[in-house]
């Protein structure tokens, strides 16, 4: 076997990412079952063994997508974790940090139109890698989420109200990159830059605010 910082294993590490990057895009635009594998070795610029030897097959490869799409989110907006006590300001700066990070990423970022394809596929057809990315990822963050709301409000982290308006938070964001073709029509943009990102951010953080506050009313 060729060491870590060989030449060839450098290249296996390539040819492994360009797989999952190939399965990402196939498989957020036509599904598992209409991908095969020699569309996406094709893709990679790759044999169709090398899906075999990396993944063990097409499900192994998917599964590796829906990983690469939790370890992505979580380089994004942090890894899911516990905090201790916190003020409320500190939980709303917390909040707002992820908020800015989510927006940046979600509608500037190339690599985010391949990451969200992929997710909403997976909640579509109700697919494996779905469960994988919320255990991985959407679950703990969600709950993050809740408790630093919790921090914020006074609010219990479990109620239904709070985990409502979590998700209404999130489902904000993930709107400007499903509905990115109608926002840019509307707002006369020929395309989303990170200045035109950093003006969502801002709406939707003094949205936040201002629910933060009526929550501790």
């Amino acid at each position: 076997m060729a060491p870590p910082d060989s030449p060839s294993s450098s290249s296996s590490d390539k040819t492994r990412d360009n797989l999952i990057s190939a399965g990402l895009h196939l498989f957020g635009a036509q599904g598992f079952a209409a991908t095969s594998t020699r569309q996406i070795a094709a893709r990679a610029g790759t044999n169709v063994a090398s899906i075999a030897y990396h993944f063990g097959g097409k499900i192994g490869l998917h599964e590796a997508c829906g990983r690469a799409v939790a370890d992505r989110m979580a380089a994004t907006v942090g890894k899911p974790r516990h905090h201790a006590e916190l003020t409320a300001r500190e939980a709303a700066s917390m909040i707002e940090a992820m908020i800015r990070n989510l927006v940046r990423f979600v509608t500037a970022a190339p690599a985010a139109t391949d990451i969200v394809a992929f997710l909403l596929g997976e909640i579509r057809d109700h697919g494996p890698a779905a469960d994988l990315i919320y255990s991985r990822f959407v679950g703990p963050k969600h709950s993050e989420l809740c408790a630093l709301w919790a921090a914020a409000t006074g609010r219990d982290a479990e109620s239904e109200a709070v985990k409502i308006a979590v998700f209404a938070l999130v489902g904000q964001i993930v709107y400007f990159r499903i509905g990115q073709p109608f926002v840019l029509k509307r707002m006369g943009w020929d395309h989303l830059t990170e200045a035109e990102a950093a003006r969502i951010a801002d709406v939707l953080v003094n949205q936040l605010h201002a629910t933060l506050e009526r929550g501790r009313e």
